[in-house]
């Protein structure tokens, strides 16, 4: 087999269906790593689902049953610090490839369903904390290594984890990089549902399904309402302006839902 490294393979799979995308990490091989050629893909890709407005739902998942992905390159970090091209680094992606990536991109209105079947270690399971739900198969595995290479969970990790998950938790993990089964991550809130890997397509089918079901600005404004109102006190909440709501409560769909209910058929949602 060719170098990966010299063939022009693309990283990623990005494939829209009606009103879903999804997002695939390919590089099965190498166990779904992000390289810095893989980032930029996925910064022209996240780019694309917050401008197409037929796109109001996004799976995100890695190629083959081993893994969703194991982080960072870490082959190809080693040769650019051989190099002396690396640098240092530490918290987010400013100035790197990619940038902002999904662990940045703090405004992304559209939902994101993580589907994971194997490992997602490091910045992959960062990725699965930055997204908005998570299933997983019962084969699963996640954790954050860092501290065992000499590095940081800089790309949200050590943020996310202690905000989604009580603080010892987190911390144990964060401080020792032991991994945790996806039964584990249910029980702490970090996974929606976990099911056998058999299962796990029709599992995520089934979430899309219902979220497509809602209306989509609606979904969008949940999200984003959710996400600043987070450190907010409930009277600074209530009294903040939201730019997805303020589209929601003015738009067609918002009237579109009662009177589909009061004729008893399903609602047409225009996004608008």
């Amino acid at each position: 087999m060719a170098d990966e490294r010299m063939a022009d393979v693309p990283r990623v799979r990005y494939e829209k269906e009606g009103h879903l995308a999804t997002v695939t990490l390919d590089r099965p091989r190498s166990l779904n790593a992000m390289d810095l050629r893989m980032h930029e893909e996925l910064a022209e890709v996240w780019d694309d689902v917050e401008a197409d407005d037929n796109v109001w739902a996004v799976v995100l998942t890695g190629a083959g049953d081993r893994a969703f992905s194991v982080g960072q390159d870490l082959k190809e970090l080693d040769r650019r610090n051989r190099a002396g091209t690396a640098g240092s680094s530490s918290f987010g992606s400013r100035g790197k490839p990619g940038y902002p990536r999904l662990t940045e991109r703090f405004g992304l209105s559209k939902p994101v369903i993580a589907r994971v079947d194997g490992f997602a270690l490091g910045g992959g399971f960062e990725l699965v904390l930055a997204c908005d739900l998570v299933i997983a198969s019962d084969r699963s595995t996640f954790g954050l290594p860092e501290a065992r290479l000499g590095l940081m969970a800089g790309a949200g990790g050590v943020f996310r984890l202690t905000r989604q998950a009580p603080y010892r938790a987190a911390m144990g993990y964060l401080m020792t990089g032991r991994r945790m089964t996806a039964d584990r991550a249910y029980e702490l809130g970090l996974v929606n549902e976990v099911v056998r890997a058999g299962q796990l397509d029709d599992c995520v089918a089934g979430w899309v399904a219902d979220v497509l079901t809602c209306a989509p600005l609606s979904v969008r404004a949940m999200k984003e309402v959710a996400r600043e109102s987070a450190s907010l006190s409930l009277p600074d909440a209530f009294a903040a302006d939201y730019e997805w709501e303020r589209r929601r409560m003015r738009s067609a769909d918002a009237l579109e839902g009662p009177r589909a209910f009061a004729e008893k058929r399903a609602a047409r949602w225009q996004g608008r």
